[in-house]
């Protein structure tokens, strides 16, 4: 009898990204692990294909290709937001390129999916002095009223000041300003996400959130936000994190703030996307799945060339080189491009239904969607067994200094974040990415950002740990507290 494990999400935001930067345990360490010796000497011996892969790709045919390949596409249609025409054409195009490349059952696999759209946005500081305000709706805002919204601002840090006596009974009537201070991605982006509710639900007309990012050039960072059942949508969007402070000191010294909003969205009805589908189909157990993966929406500023288009490349362009080279492992190895992973994992979701009978051969899930900068090694979710398996094959990423694996304590991946917490063991790109929320969701995310050199050693990585992963003569071990547990179903809050 199969064991189902019921999995709730949290609200979609804070579920979208909540394991970006978020608290990882220490690399292994050597005597911490007892495998089989004959385990070892088999990932050891494939020393000289992971040298081929690597070869390729930093120094031969391949060297350059992942990063050619993801400008064309980025500068042939830019930003590609959830629902839009400009997205399934993107999509089409990369369907296109995974055929010219030779990859295997490659297809779209359809997905209903949302689209909200920004007309026009103004912002001004009307007292203490006048001045222009810049603003940046949040994903699935409503809208002013036509004529716009003037009111009285007050300026909190966090949601337990905002619920105190002494504040709770000043909100009524005025907008609220989120001056709250960066932890991490993971603890901090809650405010994005539920602050127009928390703020609704005390009467406010409008809420505005100080940019989620740890650093800041008067950066505006957009992300999707969800109401939650029961309150009134009011406006919301983004200010810099040099306004939020500003709005904090004029409150601080007693002087009066009143804002002017003007923002106008549409919400139109649900579309239907696809997500993108290739492989190479294994040669001896074709239904056990390794499943490399990154998604091709976008935000609709910049260009997500890093958010996602690095990881979504990596993905399929992994499996080209590997078909390039005449490499096909036990099991099949497929690339799946998420769509409308921005509004809230809403191609996966779909994914996970239609494939929820075959999630039991899913031998390992693998999402790259935290940059695509220098590779360090793996960060992964797949019990201490697993771990010790994922440092054998990192080790034979020295040539490009990636030998680093380290534990998350929760799952990894975003789209796949679930999988990984729950069932399926995986993985996700461990890379010098401290600088990757300085550009998230902002009009610096373009290929500027990005490193050809990086891109082919990330692609590397990918290739070799997926390669494998995927013919290791035994299927890579479930982690114990889910080895009863064959499929996991994932419902969406």
């Amino acid at each position: 009898m199969r064991l189902l494990v019921l999995v709730i999400l949290l609200p979609v935001l804070a579920t979208s990204r909540i394991i970006h930067g978020d608290i990882k345990s220490n690399e292994i360490k050597e005597d911490e692990c007892n495998l089989p010796e004959a385990l070892k000497q088999e990932i050891r011996s494939y020393e000289t294909v992971a040298n081929t892969i690597i070869n390729s790709l930093v120094n031969g045919k391949y060297k350059g290709g992942t990063y050619k390949e993801l400008a064309k596409f980025v500068d042939t249609f830019g930003a590609r937001v959830s629902g839009t025409e400009n997205l399934e054409d993107a999509i089409d195009y990369a369907l296109d390129l995974m055929k010219d490349y030779e990859l295997e059952n490659v297809h779209g696999e359809e997905a209903q999916v949302p689209h909200w759209v920004r007309n026009h946005e103004i912002g001004e500081l009307v007292s203490p002095r006048k001045a222009s305000l810049p603003v940046l709706g949040l994903g699935s805002s409503v809208s002013t009223p036509e004529e716009g919204i003037e009111a009285e601002v007050i300026v909190v840090n966090t949601f337990d000041e905002l619920r105190s006596e002494n504040v709770s009974r000043e909100v009524k009537g005025k907008i609220v300003v989120y001056n709250e201070e960066y932890v991490s991605y993971g603890e901090t982006v809650q405010y994005r996400s539920q602050g127009a509710s928390e703020a609704s639900r005390l009467g406010a007309v409008a809420s505005l959130i100080g940019s989620v990012t740890p650093f800041s050039m008067s950066t505006l960072h957009t992300g999707w936000q969800d109401y939650d059942d029961g309150v009134t949508p009011i406006p919301t969007a983004c200010i810099t994190k040099e306004d939020a402070r500003l709005l904090q000191r004029y409150q601080d010294r007693g002087e009066k703030i009143v804002v002017k909003l003007n923002l106008s969205y549409t919400r139109f009805s649900d579309s239907t996307s696809r997500n993108s589908v290739g492989e190479i189909e294994g040669n001896t157990d074709p239904k056990k799945v390794v499943l490399v993966s990154g998604h091709l929406d976008s935000w609709d500023v910049g260009v997500g060339a890093m958010d996602d288009g690095g990881g979504a490349f990596i993905s399929w362009y992994a499996l080209a080189v590997l078909k390039g080279l005449g490499l096909r492992a036990k099991r099949t190895l497929r690339a799946v491009l998420w769509t409308a992973e921005e509004p809230g994992l809403v191609g996966w979701a779909e994914y996970n239904r239609t494939h929820f009978e075959e999630l039991s051969n899913f031998t390992f899930v693998m999402e790259s969607d935290e940059g695509t900068f220098t590779p360090l090694g793996i960060e992964y979710a797949a019990g201490a067994e697993g771990g010790c398996i994922i440092q054998e094959i990192v080790n034979l990423l020295a040539p490009i200094n990636a030998t680093q694996a380290v534990a998350s304590k929760g799952g990894v991946g975003s789209d796949i974040s679930s999988w990984t917490s729950h069932l399926i063991p995986g993985a996700s790109l461990l890379n010098a990415n401290e600088k990757y929320f300085w550009f998230h969701h902002t009009q610096a995310d373009r290929m500027e950002v990005l490193d050809p050199d990086d891109l082919d050693r990330a692609t590397a990585l990918w290739a070799v740990v997926s390669y494998i992963i995927a013919d290791l003569t035994e299927d890579f071990p479930r982690t114990r507290d889910n080895a009863q547990s064959n499929i996991v179903n994932v419902v969406p809050a």
